[in-house]
């Protein structure tokens, strides 16, 4: 079953712009699977397990990280305190003081490969959690014996993007299901921010009145910039790179202005 957060923002109709943001490397400065390795003693994996993980089918070897790691004693404690020392990639909390000061603007959701517990852990430490309509991650929970299960979040037919997860059905899914809510009204526009592979699929689906944020020289810019020259039919939106979450603070302040 697909892991969805609680309504926490009540959001109004009248919020004229979507904004959908990754989280690992673009929320925060790293990947969160890759941070919580520091929990293992010796703080690495051994290399048959790093050895094991098939090409599309990373939620299932983080399954068997994940094992590992109660297996080794790793606690929910020590895994909550390594997930809550990820530090905010540079700019994000200047991008999301400005998204909170003109919240009547903006509604934010978060679509992620990566799980429940990490994101969550990792927003309420910080604050920012109530910010966000929905999160869509996998489904992890710590069950009886201390280990964190971890799930896919949903099947798909995309040939794409991993089999645990395609963002495309999610951000459509999701579009048509508040425009039902909003009595019918769209959102203005609908921004996209993100860094990964994964994140090319769900701005194939964006329309030239919307943006698809890039982090700069990761591999989403670069597919872009690709996809831009040699097909770029089938990209419609803008795109608009960024350093720094200040680089996409200035793109919302003129946007604002413009109105």
């Amino acid at each position: 079953m697909a892991a969805l957060s609680n309504l926490t923002n009540a959001a109004s109709p009248a919020q004229r712009f979507l904004v959908f943001f990754d989280f690992d490397e673009t929320i925060i400065n790293e990947s969160s699977d890759d941070a919580v390795v520091r929990a293992v003693p010796g703080q690495q994996l051994p290399d048959w397990l790093k050895d094991c993980y098939r090409e599309g089918h990373y939620n299932e070897h983080m399954q068997r990280v994940l094992a590992y790691m109660a297996e080794q004693g790793v606690s929910q404690d020590s895994i909550r305190s390594v997930v809550e020392k990820i530090p905010p990639t540079p700019g994000l909390p200047a991008l999301f003081q400005y998204l909170l000061k003109h919240q009547q603007d903006f509604e934010l959701v978060v679509v992620s490969d990566a799980n429940m517990y990490f994101i969550d852990t990792w927003l309420q430490h910080v604050g920012l959690r109530h910010l966000f309509r929905r999160i869509f991650t996998n489904p992890a929970s710590f069950d009886a014996a201390g280990r964190l299960v971890l799930l896919p979040f949903h099947s798909h037919s995309c040939s794409r993007c991993p089999e645990n997860m395609c963002k495309q059905v999610i951000l459509r899914e999701y579009l048509a299901h508040r425009q039902e809510e909003r009595g019918g009204a769209p959102f203005h526009r609908v921004f996209y921010v993100g860094d990964g592979a994964n994140d090319i699929c769900p701005c194939l689906a964006l329309g030239p009145q919307d943006t698809a944020f890039p982090r700069r020289d990761f591999p989403m810019h670069k597919l872009l910039v690709e996809m831009q020259q040699f097909q770029p039919a089938n990209f419609k939106a803008n795109m608009v790179p960024w350093a720094s979450g200040d680089d996409v603070v200035d793109f919302l302040k003129k946007l604002r202005e413009e109105r």
